[in-house]
């Protein structure tokens, strides 16, 4: 039987959503969270994707009804104004332009391709991957890698770390400075690295593994140490730049943490900056109400984020080009693809026909003396009986297929083989480009 293979995705993403809908959405693994969606009845595949600032997940169903289900159980935690609903086409689409950087806080970043690919390995290990995400996934990390490799999309600022050491920057002088970054994850790494690119005299490095923070306090080209959590009351009084990026359930930054003695810096205005990248919250939010300490979150990065995309828009009109072109290439792979097990199925059916017939044939000949050249003959005869009965409906079908004909190609499975569709109905198109079943909400 060939899978209908409908793909619906659902996600909470910077743009639909808030911080805290964002950890109201976020799984406690890519892993467990596919392998949750793969154990609902129906559903074939499963792929998802969760970082500081997106949560998406993309199924194949049986139809487009069973997907949706399926996603809004996945996401009835979060507020539904925050999730948005694609359907077949426009949710591969959307994971194309999430590979290329386009739909990224910080427009083209890399750190986002990384995480397509991790995700996509996530998926594989559960079982979540079959042929259609397969094809999907594949397809919108080699979109990525030209966007990156054929554009200028990721010049300039190319991270939240990055967009973070930048918005510190506007508050306060950061040459010579003291910078403290809280987590030792990729997010917290290419923070260090900006800060220490961009001229901090030191960088101290805090996380819950040590031997982490080491490790990252050691590619680093400034003076650096890496301490403890439980050290932050220490060390965080001194520094003059905080960035937090931490998986941490709870806020782990509080106001005691940052507030000064009083006095002459009290009147001094801003003396620090502290940026929250985590997701959920690093920092305690009332450390915000300190009058010498600024605190931003990723909501805060919007104006970093806009300037970038400013500068970035003739790259990023490439690259919508791209994935545009790209995606009516996985249009045409996933029909090709469709129109060939179609037409498997239908040589199949054909050769078990051939095999009875010849049995039959052969076995009221009992009493004929056959030699094994004179059986060949036989038996090329009817193989070439099958192939130029089936070569005309083979070129119709493909011809079918690159132009959303599926009701024909319903047909011929039924004429060829009755019992093809079987209890589940007729084969359903994998990409269309026309309208789905699906009523959704896409803003792609």
């Amino acid at each position: 039987m060939i899978s209908a293979g409908v793909v619906t995705a659902a996600r909470v993403t910077h743009e639909s959503g808030s911080v805290d809908d964002l950890a109201d959405a976020s799984p406690e693994s890519q892993r467990d969270a596919v392998a949750d969606l793969c154990s609902v009845p129906e559903i074939e595949e499963a792929y998802v994707l969760s970082t500081c600032n997106r949560v998406e997940a993309y199924v194949v169903g049986t139809d487009a009804s069973v997907g949706r289900a399926a996603l809004e159980e996945f996401f009835a935690a979060v507020d539904d104004d925050a999730v948005v609903v694609s359907d077949h086409d426009g949710s591969l689409h959307h994971l194309l332009s999430v590979a290329a950087g386009l739909e990224s806080v910080v427009l083209g970043e890399d750190q986002i391709l990384g995480q397509v690919r991790t995700a996509y390995e996530d998926a594989r290990t559960i079982g979540g991957i079959g042929e259609m995400l397969e094809t999907a996934v594949t397809k919108a990390i080699h979109v990525g890698e030209r966007a990156r490799t054929e554009t200028e999309i990721n010049e300039g600022v190319v991270s939240l770390g990055s967009a973070a050491t930048k918005l510190a920057g506007r508050e306060i002088d950061i040459d010579g400075t003291t910078a403290l970054v809280v987590g030792a994850g990729e997010m917290s790494r290419l923070a260090a690295r900006s800060l220490a690119d961009t001229g901090v005299d030191e960088v101290v490095v805090a996380n819950r593994t040590v031997a982490h923070a080491e490790h990252l306090a050691a590619e680093l080209d400034v003076d650096a140490e890496a301490v403890p959590l439980e050290a932050l009351s220490a060390v965080a009084g001194d520094a003059d730049v905080v960035v937090t990026a931490t998986g941490s359930e709870e806020p782990i930054l509080e106001p005691d943490h940052l507030a000064t003695d009083g006095g002459a810096d009290a009147e001094a205005g801003t003396d620090r900056v502290v940026v929250d990248l985590g997701q959920p919250r690093d920092v305690e939010p009332a450390a915000g109400e300190l009058s010498t300490v600024a605190v931003y979150d990723l909501d805060d990065l919007e104006s970093i984020t806009e300037e970038t995309r400013e500068q970035r828009a003739d790259a990023a009109s490439e690259v919508e080009s791209m994935v545009d072109r790209e995606f009516d290439l996985l249009c045409d792979q996933y029909k090709r693809a469709r129109a060939d097990q179609v037409i498997a199925a239908m040589y199949e059916s054909a050769e078990r026909m051939k095999e009875r017939e010849l049995e039959t044939a052969l076995s009221r000949l009992e009493g004929e003396e056959f030699t094994a050249e004179q059986r060949e003959v036989v038996e090329a005869m009817a193989d070439a009986l099958v192939n130029q009965l089936l070569a005309p409906p083979t070129k119709s079908l493909r011809e079918a297929a690159a132009e959303d004909d599926w009701s024909t190609i319903n047909t011929a499975l039924q004429l060829f083989d009755p019992d093809f569709a079987g209890d589940d109905g007729p084969v359903a198109p994998p990409v269309t480009g026309t309208a789905s079943p699906l009523e959704a909400t896409d803003d792609d």
